[in-house]
């Protein structure tokens, strides 16, 4: 009897080994596709904050919660499940859903820089708070459906990242990127939408050091958005071209990947901080492949879009994404924090 009890517990002992190491491949995995994965969640916490743009300061964290679960069930009940299918009948097809994204991450970015350089800006739109009681339903189902775009791309690199899983392996290590990278998305957008609040709070307070941060906090808030706009947008072209450099490179056009290689190769030998620039260079070279990419597809889709009856209604949809922050965002009457 206590012989089988011991056999008993060694077999569980062995299970909770095989139990951990299954969750050691799974959180490793989910690291290594999530950060694959980054340049998106980067500029989906960029794009976000315009949805809630000229809200009522009130309804801002709830309408971001509404995308939030909007984004998960994106994820969760719909794409994840779709990939998965793929992946298990029509796994050849999954690299050039890749490059499709990829392909739309070069537009998009390349779109900003070109709108950027000839000073376009969206036009004004007057807040939701004044446009009707749908207008709130209507941004947020809006924001979800752009939302959807983004998931799709994140959800396609993290799954050509871990290819080689087994299939229930990639369902968790979908599941926990999509879960992980959800709640930085929008705790970051909830964070980021409510920091002129908490600055204009903190100026309240008897404290100088806080009424300083306060104000810190208020007067930076569009330079802080700016600085992620950037970002943003820059992380969409170096994704968006490293995904299409080396999805032509395992079609069998290798000259594009070899040319960047060959430019890295000086870097490289370089004491410390090779490794570093040699990174650099691929990105540099990247992020070109994915400006001049986007941009060919830019002058092949704009005519098409301005020749169709809906043209590109809804383009910019939200307003400047740097008014969803800082203290001149439309809907609140800030006062200067320098007053208080």
């Amino acid at each position: 009897m206590s012989g089988g009890l011991v056999a008993l517990l060694d077999d569980v002992a062995a299970i909770a080994r095989i139990a951990a190491a299954s969750a050691d491949d799974v959180a490793a995995g989910a690291a290594r596709a999530g950060v694959k994965a980054a340049g998106v969640v980067i500029d989906d916490a960029a794009v976000t904050p315009q949805y809630v743009s000229g809200a009522d300061p009130s309804r801002e964290l709830p309408m971001i919660k509404r995308i939030f679960w909007g984004s998960l069930r994106n994820k969760l009940l719909i794409i994840l499940p779709a990939l998965l299918l793929i992946s298990a009948f029509v796994p050849g097809i999954i690299p050039f859903i890749l490059m499709l994204g990829g392909t739309y991450l070069c537009y998009e970015g390349a779109e900003k820089v070109w709108h950027k350089l000839r000073g376009h800006h969206a036009a004004e739109k007057a807040p939701a708070v004044e446009r009707g009681p749908e207008a709130e339903a209507k941004v947020t189902k809006g924001a979800i459906t752009t939302d959807f775009i983004l998931s799709c791309e994140i959800m396609v690199i993290s799954m050509n990242e871990v290819a080689d899983e087994s299939l229930w392996a990639k369902a968790l290590i979908l599941v926990v990127v999509a879960l992980a990278i959800t709640v930085l998305v929008y705790g970051a957008v909830g964070l980021i939408v409510k920091m002129d609040d908490i600055g204009l709070h903190l100026t309240t307070k008897d404290s100088a050091g806080a009424q300083r941060l306060g104000g810190l906090l208020v007067r930076g808030m569009p330079s802080v958005l700016t600085v992620i706009t950037v970002v943003g947008t820059v992380a969409m072209l170096w994704v968006g071209g490293h995904i299409m450099l080396q999805g032509v490179y395992d079609l069998g056009w290798h000259a594009p990947y070899d040319l960047v290689h060959v430019l890295e190769h000086p870097f490289a030998g370089v004491a410390v901080v090779g490794g570093f620039l040699a990174w650099l260079v691929n990105t540099l070279c990247s992020a070109i492949l994915g400006f001049a990419w986007g941009s060919v597809v830019m002058a092949v889709v704009h005519p098409l879009l301005k020749a169709l009856p809906f043209g590109k209604k809804g383009e910019h949809e939200g307003g400047d994404i740097r008014a969803a922050v800082a203290g001149h965002r439309p809907g609140k009457d800030h006062a200067d924090p320098a007053s208080h």
